[in-house]
């Protein structure tokens, strides 16, 4: 595996394709062209039958130009790195820095390409690509490319930690539409990776996104709570709006549906019961009540069956920041 460091400081884990997944990619991309040229060949050879040598000799030259070195230069550039053979093979060419190849990579691959594939049969790149730490080829050296796997192994995806059970619920009225999907991608990443990370750097880490959070939303967090439970029950409430929603959708579709009494009851429990994120989100016995809760003493945002306040009152009747201190 390769690890290479963006100009954002942002890590990427790439795979580089070895010599026999490369070979196959290439044996099927020269068998490809190969056909296209002798098709290309016949064509042209019958249609110049009455030209003299010299001619016909300058038409193969341009054959070979264009159809052997300007068809995988071609094919690379509008593939962004996927030929024919490499797609089959799950490889993708890319730049150094993870990016996609652009025409002036393709051209250097392709004019080192006849070189070393077409000229040596292929001997100079599969030494070039044995040497090489990254299997590369000297064109793969001249353009600045990397040939990747594209095709990995899933890695399961870790779930992010949930906060203290006296913070769920605490920050119900944060406002948090002007959060960007950037931020909450870092934080999630933070959170999931959190303790593989050296303590100093990732309280570091915490305390800047914890910053860019409170800079979005406006309100900071009570004092006392540290970074990385602020941003884990920023993010579980996110979650349990989401869920609010969508089961919120559900519901209002299977009442909606004509002549569907199983819709109606739904609809009708579903008023009783309140908003549907209370589902997997309830508060522990013994959990705080924050600042602005309703009388029963049930959390905002986490609630009992039929104990959630609409959210008109929720909004009215909390306290302007959502946040109490833990007890």
């Amino acid at each position: 595996m390769s690890e290479l460091v963006t100009g954002d400081a942002v890590v990427l884990e790439l795979r580089p394709a070895r010599l026999p997944s490369r070979a196959l990619a290439a044996a099927i991309d020269l068998a490809v062209i190969s056909c296209v040229f002798v098709l290309v060949s016949v064509v042209v050879g019958i249609a110049s039958v009455t030209l003299d040598e010299a001619a016909v000799a300058a038409i193969g030259v341009a054959l070979f130009l264009l159809v052997l070195i300007g068809g995988p230069i071609a094919v690379e550039t509008l593939s962004h790195g996927r030929s024919l053979g490499k797609l089959a093979c799950g490889l993708r060419v890319v730049r150094d820095d993870g990016g996609p190849i652009r025409f002036r990579h393709a051209l250097v691959r392709g004019a080192m390409g006849a070189v070393e594939i077409l000229m040596t049969f292929g001997v100079v790149a599969s030494i070039a690509s044995l040497v090489s730490a990254r299997g590369r080829r000297l064109g793969d050296v001249f353009a600045g490319t990397l040939v990747v796997r594209e095709r990995v192994t899933a890695k399961r995806s870790v779930a992010v930690p949930p906060p203290p059970p006296w913070l769920v619920g605490r920050f119900s009225q944060l406002d948090l539409s002007a959060v960007p999907d950037e931020l909450w991608l870092a934080v999630r990443q933070y959170l999931t990776r959190m303790h593989q990370l050296d303590p100093g750097v990732g309280r570091s880490m915490a305390v800047r996104l914890a910053d860019e959070l409170v800079t979005r939303t406006g309100i900071a967090p009570p004092q006392g709570i540290p970074a990385a439970a602020f941003l884990a029950a920023v993010v579980h409430e996110r979650q349990a709006r989401d869920a609010r929603r969508v089961f919120a959708g559900a519901r209002g579709a299977s009442s909606a549906a004509p002549g569907s009494a199983g819709g109606a009851a739904a609809g009708s429990a579903g008023g009783s019961a309140g908003p549907a994120g209370s589902v997997g989100f309830a508060a522990p016995a013994g959990a705080v009540a924050p600042a602005g809760a309703g009388e029963s003493g049930a959390p905002a945002g986490v609630a009992g069956a039929g104990a959630e306040e609409p959210e008109e009152r929720k909004g009215a009747g909390g306290s302007s920041a959502g946040f109490a201190p833990p007890g």
